[in-house]
């Protein structure tokens, strides 16, 4: 199976490598990531402005590696229109911080699976809740990741959109994976207002709403230390059905735990 792989934190992260390493092991898998940060910019493509790419020695041996001055939405499209014959899924990740809630709208990540998404592919955006990501949330997240991807080629590759937050932990302390809902709120913006060489600045601060993690939600799994995986979807027609999701994750934490990386 063909694999595209992106992320919104750029080429050079080390989660993304990290999650690169783990899905070759079972896949072909392509790069194509940004050529630096790109985070919050949710669904942006670049419709005004011509993108560059060029190809990037990659650190796995194996694996064919792009990056480009375009969105992380772009890499999508580029790699699915131009760079990669056959593709069959697409994995975005892994983001340094959640995604969970109303981030969904914003987030970089996300924003790319979901153009793999609406042409026709299943995708995965995976987050870790660690804004300073560690070895343990970055190695969880690759290895669940890993699995989910063997059992939707299992599926036959349905059109599915999964987004899956990890806690900070590593995969032997956490207690179980929850199938999930998006919690309805996670952060409010406010403003900050400064003055700086007589020139006004403002900045937007995102703040966490007190009682945002309500039982079955996203939040409320990470919070709990379990994974979240909530499923995506663009219409209540797409709404994937209860037995395929059932599948993807039943024992998902026991054989998450057979596979390392290294």
């Amino acid at each position: 199976m063909k694999i595209l792989v992106t992320n919104d934190d750029g080429i050079k992260a080390e989660s993304l490598w990290a999650l690169v390493a783990e899905l070759h092991k079972i896949a072909d898998v392509t790069v194509v990531a940004p050529d630096g940060e790109r985070s919050a910019i949710g669904t942006a493509v670049s419709l005004f402005k011509p993108l560059h790419v060029r190809k990037f020695t990659a650190p796995v041996k194996g694996v064919a590696a792009y990056t480009t001055d375009g969105t992380p939405s772009d890499c999508v499209i580029l790699g699915h229109g131009k760079l990669v014959d056959g593709l069959d899924m697409v994995v975005s990740g892994i983001n340094p911080g959640p995604n969970y809630g109303e981030d969904v709208f914003i987030s970089g990540t996300v924003g790319a699976a979901m153009q793999g998404y609406t042409r026709g592919l299943p995708a995965l955006s995976i987050s870790s809740s660690a804004f300073q990501i560690s070895k343990a949330s970055i190695d969880t997240g690759a290895r669940v990741a890993a699995e989910i991807v063997r059992r939707i080629a299992g599926e036959d590759f349905p059109r599915i959109f999964l987004n899956m937050n990890v806690p900070d932990l590593p995969l032997e302390k956490i207690p179980r994976i929850e199938l999930t809902r998006l919690a309805r709120s996670s952060h409010i913006n406010t403003v900050t207002e400064e003055t700086l060489n007589s020139t006004k600045e403002y900045r937007l601060v995102r703040e966490r709403i007190a009682g945002s993690d309500t039982e079955g939600t996203d939040i409320h799994a990470v919070v709990q230390g379990n994974i979240s995986i909530t499923p995506l979807y663009t219409s209540l027609f797409d709404k994937p059905p209860q037995h395929l999701l059932k599948n993807l994750v039943a024992g998902l934490l026991n054989d998450s735990n057979k596979y390392r990386i290294g």
